[in-house]
């Protein structure tokens, strides 16, 4: 009998590990499974932090300070220092937070070098800043966790830049209502406003979509919400998490005088008949023309799409007459770079001869070549794309001395019922995405999707050489009303040679907001880390491990048969209130852009000026805890081995004492405290 339920016993084990063996449905959420869009004020009411309108540091002494007054103000250039308790992910985070800053704004964050004032980022126990330079020195910042958001990052350093919350500032009650009696009791003070001796609006109007309004359910009690827009339209739009608006853009280049960016060089969607100070290139026989529509196609332009009257235009290049080989040259205005590597995005349409061409170069200028000396930078594979359909490009330029862009269209040999046009340009010194997904009849699927059905983007690979897809429920995991959004990494060409569990690498996914200036665009963005220590559920399996070995078997669209590892992501990657508050769907489809890049650079520690004190050091460094994974493999391989045979040996003496009919049960119970930093 003893044996027999020893078997039983074993069957047991073996039919729970097979349930929570991983595969390719397997779904975490990196927002810690909380299932809803929590905002900074959740996070922080969770972990227990009383801060002044909910993420806001103030020392009593200092409560009085208010963003008035220079002496208030950083240089432009921000020292800033990420210490050693921040996650990976959230560091890759932030530096993608400090491009967003200059590529809209002028303010640069640079590392620390012994400046007097700078802000150090740390993980506290939520998300939180200081209103501000406070001239103190070392001024803290908080990204804990789950505020490894690029809006939530974007708003913690907008607090640092000078910038109170909207609704707190003087005019807030000609826009909105406080619901009293529906805030948590005690909390009443973070809804108290600024008046205009305190804070200043900048003469920008009250802004429903600001990154620093307060959600319509901060710090209520029960589900009713604690803030009523005037305007009803407005209620599902506060408290947007995506990325800075126009207004807040606004606040910040007045607020510190900027007349220019740190990386942006040029945006033009040809509305104006000066076409941007582009010109017609020497050398070319045909010319590209300024056109609101062109019989055969395309019949609008993108940037409008024919929306509003008198609006509407683009550049064409017809192939429709002429010989093989005209060229038509269009080149843009003189540019000077200053990082040596620039983002090239544009929309083509192609409806000329299947042989038709498209060649990106640079014109650049020195002493040796004072008229420009042309580099062909790349061909477009035109036949990739959808023809006769505005179709997404980007290309990476490497500019380092003053230039040209230089779009050069040829024809073919191929009759031609069209050519070539080009529109919404847009030149920054960022990165440019590694991939473009465009899920095209997108309002369709919004409407028909079941919740609970996902669809999955192509295979792409990153230049590392890991294989990897995104999927999205465009209704849903379990709920209607907004999207979710997994990255899963897959089988691939190269999986023999890459390192396994996947170490450090961070995905970057990105529903395009598709407005013409990507100065203007609040496109939402998630990132996911893969750490090579985290194990499945049971402790048996890495996460991140060979999709041979941890996903399932399953075939593409393209018919094709691949592993598909777990995934992660989020189940509230994004409303759909706030999604169609803003040009997400535009010609009824929808843009992800997609990158992936290593990260395992962030595990160093950030050099500190020798000036100052070594940074406190924990008893094992994050180096010495991720350096072996063999050492890691052996290492929990020993310990669940052991943890079966206790389980089997306890499992043993239970039986033998439920024979015996012992009563007694031996429980232990661990005590687990968490603590927090605080400041």
């Amino acid at each position: 009998m003893v044996s027999k339920r020893i078997v039983l016993v074993f069957c047991m084990l073996w039919c729970l590990a097979a349930a929570s063996k991983l595969t390719g449905e397997t779904e975490i959420d990196v927002d810690e499974g909380h299932g809803h869009d929590w905002d900074i004020f959740d996070i922080n009411r969770e972990a227990g932090l009383d801060l002044m309108e909910g993420d806001i540091v103030m020392d009593e002494v200092d409560s009085k300070n208010t963003i008035l007054g220079e002496q208030y103000r950083w240089p432009h250039s921000v020292p800033y220092y990420l210490e050693d308790s921040l996650d990976i992910n959230a560091k890759g985070v932030i530096l993608k937070a400090f491009e967003q800053y200059r590529l809209k704004t002028c303010i640069n964050f640079v590392p620390w070098k012994g400046e007097k004032n700078y802000i150090s980022v740390f993980k506290g126990s939520g998300c939180f800043s200081s209103v501000g330079n406070r001239q103190e020195g070392k001024q803290k910042l908080s990204i804990g966790n789950n505020c490894d958001r690029l809006a939530t990052v974007e708003h913690e350093f907008l607090h640092a830049l000078g910038l109170w919350h909207e609704q707190s500032r003087a005019d807030r009650d000609d826009y909105v209502d406080i619901m009293w009696d529906r805030i948590e009791q005690g909390k009443e003070h973070n809804f108290l406003i600024h008046g205009e001796t305190e804070s200043s609006a900048l003469n920008v109007p009250y802004d429903y979509g600001s990154v620093m309004h307060y959600s319509k359910t901060a710090f209520n009690i029960g589900s009713q919400p604690s803030i009523v827009t005037k305007i009803p339209s407005f209620m599902d739009v506060i408290g947007q998490r995506m990325e800075f608006s126009d207004s807040d853009l606004l606040k910040v280049n007045r607020l510190y005088n900027c007349t220019t960016s740190s990386t942006f060089l040029d945006s033009c969607s040809f509305e104006k008949e000066n076409i941007c100070g582009m010109i017609q290139g020497p050398g070319g026989v045909a010319q590209w023309d300024h056109r609101h529509s062109v019989t055969g196609g395309p019949n609008t332009d993108y940037t409008d799409m024919s929306h509003c009257e008198g609006k509407g235009y683009f550049m064409h290049f017809s192939t429709v007459s002429g010989n093989h080989g005209d060229l038509a040259l269009l080149e843009s205005r003189l540019f000077y770079p200053e990082r040596g590597s620039q983002c090239l995005q544009f929309y083509l349409y192609n409806n000329g001869g299947k042989d038709d061409q498209l060649n990106v170069w640079v014109r650049e200028y020195d002493e040796a070549n004072p008229q420009g000396k042309r580099r062909l930078i790349q061909k477009i594979d035109i036949t990739g794309g959808v023809r006769d359909s505005w179709e997404l490009y980007h290309v990476t330029l490497d500019a380092k001395m003053k230039f040209r862009v230089v779009f050069e269209g040829i024809k073919g040999k191929a009759a031609s019922t069209g050519g070539l046009s080009l529109d919404d340009i847009n030149l920054s010194e960022t990165t440019c995405p590694h991939h473009t997904w465009r899920i095209r009849g997108f309002t369709d699927l919004l409407a028909t999707t079941p919740t609970g059905v996902k669809i999955y983007s192509p295979r792409f690979l990153s230049p590392a050489g890991y294989s990897y897809v995104v999927s999205v429920y465009i209704n849903g995991r379990s709920s209607p009303g907004s999207l979710a959004m997994y990255f899963h990494l897959t089988s691939g060409p190269n999986d023999d040679t890459l390192t396994w569990p996947c170490p450090w690498q961070q995905a970057t996914v990105a529903l395009m907001d598709q407005n013409p200036d990507i100065r203007r665009r609040m496109s939402n963005h998630r990132m996911i880390t893969t750490d090579p220590s985290k194990l499945s559920s049971d402790g048996n399996e890495f996460y991140w491990d060979n999709p041979r070995k941890v996903g399932s078997l399953v075939t593409g669209s393209d018919g094709s048969r691949f592993y598909l590892g777990p995934g992660s992501g989020t189940s509230s990657f994004l409303t759909h209130s706030r999604m169609k508050s803003r040009n997400f769907i535009k010609g009824d489809d929808a843009i992800f852009l997609l990158s992936v890049e290593d990260v395992s650079g962030l595990l160093e520690s950030q050099p500190r000026p020798r000036s100052a004190a070594p940074p406190f050091k924990s008893a094992m460094s994050s180096s010495q805890e991720t350096t072996d994974t063999s050492t890691v493999v052996m290492a929990v391989s020993t310990s669940l081995a052991a943890a079966v045979f206790v389980v089997v040996l306890a499992s043993v003496v239970y039986i033998r004492r439920s024979n015996r009919r012992q009563q007694e049960t031996d429980r232990d119970v661990i005590d687990v405290e968490n603590t927090d930093i605080q400041m």
